[in-house]
């Protein structure tokens, strides 16, 4: 009988040395984190994989899970409460508060708008001027006849002129080439694509053409209550992502391949080639990962309210928060 309680305590002590017995440890406590992406994986969200994939979450003690959103805005599923972390972008979180919609963006993925009206070099579009008398495809929001009004306005370009057709989720390219003139694209994936393919854009980038239009798109967001009863939770999540979108930069070939594992119907040679195109936003030295500003909170604030897109002025600092970052 002594000899088995000495058996047991020694695999007893044993135990508490094996990984496998720490491992079941940990993970019974670490906290579970959901993060809603805005769209499906793509290198806007590599930092998000690397973090799961290298451990830091689990380092950081959170045990993350991260899904698409398969109907509605990604505001409003934060504002219910749907998944703790949400990707938006800076116009949604704006029209999400005019709603009464309680989330906050606490962090930036990227620290310029990638986005711009891009076509095929032989269409001849090079500036917002020869907008005229071409078609334009899109997916039907105001918010894109305000965009394309304004930049056709600085160039005293007559808008009745446009013709506008709504293309939806209808690839790039393929509109280009069979319906549509040109189209609002983000360069790290449409234009990377079309490099791939050997084809010229001509491409007008919305930052660099209205300094209200450089707006942050993709940010990460939470709800208010988040903020109020578990800030430390926003703290550790973000810590440990910008150390997945660190890593992004320095490896970029093997943030890649991280990537492709959770979207393996891509063109790896197409995920590789954008990933080293988007590395050069993820951050802006000498600004911290992550960090907005209220100018351009602001900028964009009030270009939505002089083009009648939302009926007040929203105080910025409602909006986004630096406070947690690393």
């Amino acid at each position: 009988m002594k000899n088995w309680i000495v058996v047991g305590l020694i695999l007893c002590f044993c135990c508490t040395l094996l990984p496998s017995c720490t491992t079941q440890k940990s993970a019974d406590s670490l906290t579970n984190v959901k993060v809603l992406l805005d769209w499906v994986p793509n290198t806007n969200h590599t930092g998000l994989y690397v973090a799961l994939e290298e451990g830091f979450y689990e380092e950081a003690g959170l045990r993350v899970e991260i899904i698409q959103a398969n109907e509605g805005g990604t505001s409003q599923l934060i504002g219910a409460k749907q998944a703790t972390f949400g990707i938006s972008y800076q116009e949604e979180v704006t029209f999400a508060k005019e709603k009464g919609i309680p989330v906050k963006a606490v962090a930036t993925i990227l620290q310029h708008n990638t986005s711009g009206f891009a076509s095929p070099i032989e269409k001849n579009i090079k500036t917002p001027k020869d907008f005229e008398y071409n078609t334009y495809g899109g997916w039907g929001s105001p918010v894109e006849i305000a965009t394309l009004k304004a930049l056709m306005e600085k160039y005293d370009a007559d808008f009745e002129t446009l013709e506008i057709a709504t293309i939806g989720a209808v690839d790039f390219l393929t509109a280009t080439q069979n319906v549509v003139d040109f189209a609002w694209i983000y360069y790290g994936w449409d234009g990377v694509a079309a490099k791939l393919q050997n084809i010229d854009l001509n491409y007008i980038d919305l930052g660099e053409e209205h300094e209200s239009l450089d707006f942050y798109t993709p940010v990460i967001i939470v709800n208010d209550e988040t903020i109020k009863l578990d800030p430390s939770l926003i703290s550790t999540f973000l810590e440990a992502t910008y150390k997945g979108y660190a890593y992004c930069i320095e490896n970029p070939e093997k943030a890649a391949s991280i990537l492709m594992k959770h979207s393996p119907e891509s063109n790896p040679e197409m995920i590789l080639e954008s990933q080293k195109w988007v590395d050069d936003y993820y951050f802006d030295p000498p600004t911290p990962w992550g960090a907005m500003q209220k100018e351009r909170w602001d900028l964009y604030t009030k270009w939505l309210y002089d083009n009648q897109l939302i009926e007040t002025m929203i105080d910025s600092t409602d909006m986004y928060t630096n406070e947690f970052l690393p």
